[in-house]
């Protein structure tokens, strides 16, 4: 059984792990399996990629990510300047229908609006973006709309749960409903749960993906 201040460390070494972050920048608050990221970072991508860290953690139910991203002065541009970078890297990537998105840019935040037919074309936005110089954050407004109109089948989700090796699918149960998958069941990290979400969302015709999964770990939270 291991305690609050044991899966702290485990977050801790987590970030400490990552070649792009510095753990000394990251604070790591822990009740009963909820994870607080404090501190400040000077890029959006150290912010996500902390986050990412602790979510791969055993144990962790959920995580609260309060990181502040406060640019450097050379890295500070008008909102202007942040749009046209944005737009350009949309249209560089080929998994990116660039012409279905709509941005916005507000002090340095990006917002993301439009209707995709995949899941992995809206989080293609989104990572295409990270890594710019001046960007803050990201929201992601952008809405699935599959072209495949026929209803989903639970069998071909099952099977493609049990092909990911980090995924226990005896324990995870599927229901699928016309063009929503629903997801049910037990992990054991914030990770495992989010990785399910992700193979649901590549079945064919999907428009709706409610993650039930609960995160169920050997820690005594205390």
């Amino acid at each position: 059984m291991k305690k609050n201040e044991e899966l702290q460390k485990d977050v801790q070494n987590a970030i400490k792990w990552e070649p792009l972050l510095q753990a000394a920048e990251i604070g790591v608050i822990v009740r009963d399996g909820i994870v607080t990221l404090t501190g400040t970072v000077n890029t959006y991508a150290k912010k996500t990629e902390a986050e990412t860290a602790a979510k791969a953690v055993a144990g962790v139910k959920a995580v609260v990510d309060d990181i502040e991203v406060k640019l450097d002065s050379a890295a500070i541009k008008n909102d202007t300047d942040i749009a046209v970078d944005v737009v350009n890297a949309l249209k560089a990537d080929w998994s990116v229908p660039d012409d279905k998105i709509k941005v916005v840019v507000d002090n340095g935040w990006v917002t993301m609006e439009g209707t995709v037919h995949w899941n992995f074309q809206r989080e293609a936005a989104k990572s295409a973006v990270r890594y710019l110089t001046g960007v803050k954050g990201v929201i992601n407004k952008m809405k699935i709309k599959a072209e495949i109109e026929d209803a989903v089948e639970q069998e071909r989700v099952e099977k493609a749960l049990r092909r990911n090796w980090s995924i226990d699918a005896d324990k995870i149960h599927v229901k699928a409903s016309d063009k929503t998958i629903t997801l049910s069941g037990i992990v054991t990290s914030l990770y495992q749960k989010e990785e399910a979400e992700k193979i649901a969302w590549k079945t064919p015709g999907v428009w709706y993906v409610d993650n039930q999964l609960v995160v169920e770990y050997d820690y005594l939270y205390a």
